[in-house]
């Protein structure tokens, strides 16, 4: 079992990188690795800052001299994708000695061109829409895959991120969002891109055991066998009693469905 993505003190995760590689340990995970949400150029409260990325390294090779012969320790980052300027792709970003990279959308350009996070609660999402976005889900959620778009071109990262997580908290604004064909056609245009440019596509777990959920949502699933994506599960957990939220479920699932998942390492 191999997890990749995992939030700790260095960002907003509410654990050590030591406690959350002991529950990955315990969970018997044979290779975990810790992935802080990047530093941004724009204002957060759950992105680490650039200050803070030594010590984050410092202890990921720390925990991988602890952890060496039993369990694999991999020094990850997602990193968020914002513009042309600034993602994965930047160099600040290529010259860190990390293991992997995520690149994920949490924050979707205005018409103004600001970044606003769009992953927290659908509380907050909806107050958003109404007072960024006017109202304007279609515009939101065509610009956060359009955003994935940009940032496969641009490439400088190994797996994408929970790939259709704008399809959650968009739901909360318009029940029947993700039936809609082109909604449908913005997940398969991302699918065949990642596909195309040889970048793994995550199955995010974090939410199944809350909502019975997974990131890309198990209707996309015939579309990552039909174009043959890399895959691994990942569970995007923030608290070590949530290391393995939702990972064997999905595997199961994926079995079931003809899938294999693939070794990132």
């Amino acid at each position: 079992m191999e997890n990749y993505h995992s939030h700790t003190e260095f960002c907003d995760g509410r654990a050590s990188m030591e406690e959350m590689a002991a529950a990955a340990f315990a969970a018997g995970f044979d290779a975990w690795g810790a992935s802080p949400h990047s530093p941004v150029c724009c204002p957060s409260c759950a992105n680490m800052t650039v200050e803070s990325v030594p010590a984050f390294l410092e202890e990921s090779e720390r925990l991988k001299s602890l952890y060496a012969g039993r369990m694999k320790i991999l020094t990850g980052m997602e990193i968020d994708y914002i513009s042309p300027e600034f993602g994965p792709h930047s160099d600040y970003f290529r010259s860190l000695p990390l293991d992997y990279r995520i690149g994920s959308v949490h924050f979707v350009r205005t018409r103004q061109g600001k970044p606003v996070d769009v992953d927290g609660p659908a509380e907050r999402f909806l107050k958003y829409l109404d007072s960024e976005y006017a109202g304007d889900l279609r515009y939101v959620v065509e610009t956060y895959f359009a955003m994935q778009m940009e940032m496969l071109d641009f490439g400088g990262f190994d797996i994408i991120g929970h790939l259709d997580k704008i399809g959650d908290n968009g739901s909360a604004a318009q029940a029947d969002l993700e039936d809609q064909p082109w909604y449908a056609g913005l997940v398969e245009c991302v699918i065949a891109k990642a596909v195309e440019k040889n970048v793994t596509i995550e199955i995010n777990t974090k939410k199944y055991p809350v909502s019975g959920r997974f990131f890309p949502s198990q209707r996309w699933w015939r579309l990552l066998k039909d174009y043959g994506a890399r895959i691994v599960l990942s569970t995007d957990a923030h608290y070590p009693d949530k290391v393995a939220a939702g990972y064997c479920e999905a595997a199961h699932l994926l079995q079931n469905s003809g899938i294999q998942l693939n070794s990132q390492f």
